[in-house]
């Protein structure tokens, strides 16, 4: 984990869920968490425990039921819309299939909070798309149809295009859902030096326990009504990924932080 880290999103007490006919339903109990400046943090939990809930929550889009999401200090509530779109960027799980549309084009769309009224690109602009292009090796895929390209690299793309954002926090929800073993590494390998090198927090949800366990300097793990957080050895020796796996037939190899069949 990054020494000192400053917060870049923090939550407090939140409450994420739905009010449907003045009803609440609450996905998940009250937490409080923390991702910090060049952290890579990696959100564990069963399918239903309400991970992606939990995201739009964090980037806005969907309200809390109670507490607080503060992004580099300030609620997140305070903000206006197109101000907090300068601040944290999003990733969703949707496969992306828009088979006309160039890869810069798709790219660009990350500057619309910069860009003014009329989404004209300045020369700044087009800098800073081809620059993010370039921090996840697909600047010579920048004319290519997006229909043309494989889910790996598809995925490279969406990442340049929250880069694009400029945004201090980036959240992506299952980012390698769609990929192959390889291409889940690669990707997450890539958000690790993207976390380090341009001083981003970044958070995702993922499946792949081995691989958060691998690369992630924090995780965030939504249990059976019981959050936890810390690095992943701590996480480890706390018997935390046990309980996650509770009732598999799945196990964590202590020494490696590989996922293995009892």
């Amino acid at each position: 984990m990054a020494a000192q880290a400053k917060p870049a999103i923090e939550v407090f007490g939140l409450r994420a869920g739905y009010a449907i006919g003045g009803v609440q339903r609450e996905v998940f109990p009250a937490f409080s968490a923390v991702a910090g400046e060049a952290e890579l943090v990696a959100l564990l939990g069963r399918n239903g425990r309400g991970k992606s809930t939990l995201l739009r929550t964090i980037i806005g889009i969907q309200p809390p039921l109670g507490g607080a999401v503060h992004i580099l200090g300030k609620d997140i509530r305070s903000y206006p819309l197109r101000t907090l779109a300068t601040l944290v960027s999003y990733v969703s799980t949707d496969n992306v299939k828009v088979g006309n549309l160039k890869v810069f084009d798709l790219v660009s769309l990350g500057r619309h909070p910069h860009t003014g009224w009329f989404g004209v690109l300045s020369q700044k602009d087009r800098d800073v798309v081809m620059q993010s292009l370039a921090m996840v090796g697909m600047e010579n895929y920048a004319w290519r149809n997006i229909g043309c390209l494989s889910d790996g690299e598809r995925q490279r793309v969406m990442v340049a295009r929250a880069l694009a954002q400029d945004t201090p926090a980036i959240v992506l929800d299952e980012p390698t859902a769609f990929l192959d073993l390889p291409n889940r590494y690669e990707v997450i390998l890539l958000l690790k030096q993207l976390a380090q090198e341009q001083r981003r927090a970044i958070l995702f949800s993922t499946h792949d326990l081995s691989v958060a366990l691998k690369v992630a300097d924090r995780v965030w793990v939504m249990g059976d009504g019981e959050f936890h957080q810390g690095a992943p050895q701590a996480l480890m020796l706390s018997n935390v990924f046990d309980k996650l796996l509770q009732n598999t037939r799945l196990t964590v190899d202590h020494a490696t932080g590989e996922v293995r069949v009892k």
